[in-house]
């Protein structure tokens, strides 16, 4: 079974975050090892597509709050139990 939104194929949780925002996530979060000259233009451009679509983190909002709300579970949280601390024994002589 396909996934399609409009005419494009979305196979990735990544396709579908790009589809949806109308722009590839790493514009907006950037990328691991990126340089300072890379990151400013990508913000400039970040800041062109925010200034051509004012209402867009609005909208970004919308859905991610419809997100949670599909999904109450995302943020469940369970504790875990931290592991007892090991007692070296050097020698017959305990640590």
């Amino acid at each position: 079974m396909h996934t399609y939104i409009g005419r494009q194929q979305a196979t990735t949780p990544e396709d579908f975050a790009e589809l949806a925002l109308g722009t590839p996530v790493e514009l907006w979060l950037g990328v691991e090892g990126e340089s300072d000259e890379e990151r400013a233009a990508r913000l400039d451009a970040a800041r062109d597509i925010l200034a051509d679509d004012p209402g867009l983190p609005d909208g970004l909002i919308r859905m991610v709050a419809q997100v949670i709300a599909d999904n109450p579970d995302l943020f469940d949280v369970i504790p875990l139990v931290r592991p007892a601390r090991r007692r070296m024994i050097r020698k017959g002589v305990a640590a």
